[in-house]
């Protein structure tokens, strides 16, 4: 599993930049043909779909680095079991909404638009929504690996703060982790 997740980090990691590199070649494009007089026909629609790519490759990168912003002050004053518990119930919530709302709902959208011509690019509209499910299931997988990780005891909760300075030295991060096969939910 753990091989899996880091072929899908490396591969999630490129086609960021990738799609970023991209971006920025057909929006500096874009400009360029105005400013000359003929604008280009298909450089905007080809930067929104590009963009809408990138944030949805982007977004699963971060989520499997465990990235994204958390408010976590009232989870932190729980002792670890409660912790342990909050962190469980959050990866099921994901798991959950990347089933659902992006697999799922993806799949929907992208069959919906699926013969629907995009304007100024070869291709159709449900094409470009394949990115929803996609991603989806890359998401659940993270879901999945870090809620492994959880039960296992082999991650902890809620990762250490970057910035202690801020926080009085009793508060330091806890790393009384049980050891492995020891969590008991």
């Amino acid at each position: 599993m753990t091989v899996v997740k880091r072929t899908l980090d490396e591969v999630l990691k490129w086609a960021s930049i990738v799609l970023f590199a991209a971006l920025v070649v057909i929006v500096v494009w874009q400009v360029v043909s105005r400013t000359l007089g003929s604008a280009s026909t298909w450089s905007e629609e080809a930067a929104r779909y590009t963009f809408v790519w990138l944030g949805f490759f982007a977004s699963a990168l971060v989520f499997s680095e465990k990235g994204h912003i958390a408010v976590d002050f009232l989870v932190r004053k729980q002792p670890l079991r409660g912790q342990l518990v909050t962190a469980v119930l959050a990866q099921l919530s994901v798991l959950a909404f990347s089933g659902l709302v992006l697999v799922w709902g993806g799949l929907r959208a992208s069959t919906g638009a699926w013969n629907q011509q995009l304007s100024s690019l070869p291709g159709t509209v449900g094409l470009m929504y394949t990115v929803m499910p996609l991603t989806g299931m890359i998401i659940a997988f993270f879901a999945a690996y870090h809620l492994v990780e959880l039960v296992r005891g082999e991650e902890p909760p809620y990762p250490a703060d970057v910035d202690a300075d801020d926080r009085p030295a009793e508060a330091e991060v806890r790393m009384d982790l049980p050891e492995r096969g020891q969590v008991n939910l």
